[in-house]
């Protein structure tokens, strides 16, 4: 069944889209068919209006609830300096897994004392960098980073705080590749096989850690409530079963992120205050039950941020109609800006900029230009009859396409602009093929 027309998908896009008097998408004041033409395509757009407001909802729909409460940005989503920037701003705390993130993150003078690194195989030199800028804390996710940990920090004479990255064991139904908390995971010291107790003994005894909580994280993105109650719960409790085998004090919990974001007109998800009233009322009600200490609440949300702000944008070439089979509608980006359709099945909608307001009349398959069967951003979305030359939007693509983005069939990355109140700016060059070969040595 075709949806009426383009308008019923505007919902899915920015807080800012309309569509205008002319037919076209805006964003952000911007009319979309005016960007393409100044910044071409493939082109992202980030609408500020939108990364503010997400940035303070979280804040709020956790602070209200628990007032000592961190809300810090999982960048593994996506971030660039002007983001890094954005965030510093709003007051938000930053999630790395990268010595390039703890780089980033210095390039805008962040503030380390904020700043917190996961990861499961951090490197020597990783370790090094975030000891040397001061980073608040590191999250050791095994044996071998505290041991690491311990012998780097210890060289440095810095006593440096650490979380322990806890697997609960909780399936939160997700894809598999993106599932992290149970048991079978290379993330995390599992509770189940006491190997979390363990730990939590041996970074007491380390001469140069100084553990202050727990952290877990159950995956991405976790479209349901159920699974952040049951994965408190299991954590809270040991919590109180070390403090009372081994001393320990809890002094910052963190339930990780893993919010979803709404990719499509049929895949409702839990609004963010729904999150927050579950997991700081199972939070105080536990503490209460448990007579653990006030402690502070570290959330990660990172898709349900940057997600409905970003908007791809593609120029359509080619269309091949397989009478009774499909119709294939190419565009000039693909698997190497957005492979999260191959990698997760991930599923999107899409709209016609420059004729927003024409009813759909028939249903085709927007393929990118890449030389892959599986490059396919939109599997049988609804749209007004195309022409070569019309402009395709993706909404809800500001999570994980630029951030795992490649230079696959050695085509360049898009360029990247943000957009507010009707102007926008580069925060993002295009690649050029001259940036393809500037790290080659013949």
């Amino acid at each position: 069944m075709l949806v009426s027309s383009n308008l019923s998908k505007i919902s899915l896009f920015p807080l800012t889209a309309k569509v205008d008097a002319t037919g076209h998408l805006c964003i952000g004041g911007c009319d979309v068919t005016e960007l393409v033409e100044e910044y071409g395509t493939p082109l992202y757009v980030f609408d500020e209006f939108t990364l503010q407001a997400k940035c303070r909802e979280f804040k709020y729909e956790f602070t209200s609830r628990y007032s000592e409460t961190l809300v810090i940005y999982a960048s593994k989503a996506f971030l660039n300096r002007s983001l890094a920037l954005l965030f510093k701003e709003e007051g938000l705390g930053l999630d790395v897994v990268s010595g390039g993130g703890l780089s980033i993150a210095q390039s805008v003078s962040f503030p380390m004392d904020k700043v917190y690194f996961h990861g499961n195989n951090k490197t020597a030199a990783e370790l090094n960098l975030a000891l040397e800028l001061g980073v608040g804390r590191i999250v050791v996710d095994n044996d071998y980073e505290m041991e690491l940990l311990d012998e780097l920090a210890g060289k440095k004479g810095i006593p440096q705080d650490v979380l322990l990255r806890l697997n609960p064991g909780v399936d939160v139904h997700t894809h598999r590749y993106t599932t992290t908390g149970v048991l079978d995971s290379k993330f995390g010291f599992p509770l189940a096989t006491g190997q979390a107790e363990t730990a939590v003994a041996r970074a007491m005894s380390a001469h140069h850690l100084n553990l202050v909580g727990f952290h877990f994280h159950l995956g991405s993105p976790i479209a349901e409530v159920f699974p952040y109650q049951q994965a408190i719960e299991l954590v809270l409790r040991f919590a109180a079963d070390t403090e009372k085998k081994h001393g320990f004090e809890l002094k910052e919990f963190s339930p990780g992120g893993g919010f979803a974001s709404q990719y499509t007109l049929d895949s409702p998800v839990p609004a963010i205050s729904d999150y927050a009233e579950v997991i700081t009322s199972g939070l105080i009600s536990l503490q209460d039950e448990l007579e653990l200490p006030q402690f502070r609440l570290i959330v990660e949300p990172g898709r349900g941020i940057v997600g409905q702000a970003g908007v791809a944008l593609y120029r359509i070439g080619a269309i091949k109609d397989i009478p009774g089979v499909r119709k294939y509608v190419c565009v000039d980006g693909g698997i190497g800006d957005n492979i999260r359709p191959a990698l997760y099945d991930a599923r999107y909608e899409a709209v016609v900029a420059n004729r927003a307001q024409e009813r759909d009349s028939e249903t085709v398959t927007i393929a990118g230009k890449f030389c892959q069967s599986g490059d396919v951003l939109v599997r049988d979305v609804p749209l007004p009859s195309v022409n070569a030359g019309d402009i395709i939007a993706i909404p809800v693509s500001g999570a994980y396409c630029l951030a795992m983005a490649s230079n696959y069939n050695a085509i360049p990355r898009p360029a990247v602009v943000m957009v507010k109140e009707g102007k926008s700016r580069l925060t993002r060059k295009r690649e050029t093929y001259q940036d393809l070969m500037r790290l080659d040595v013949i």
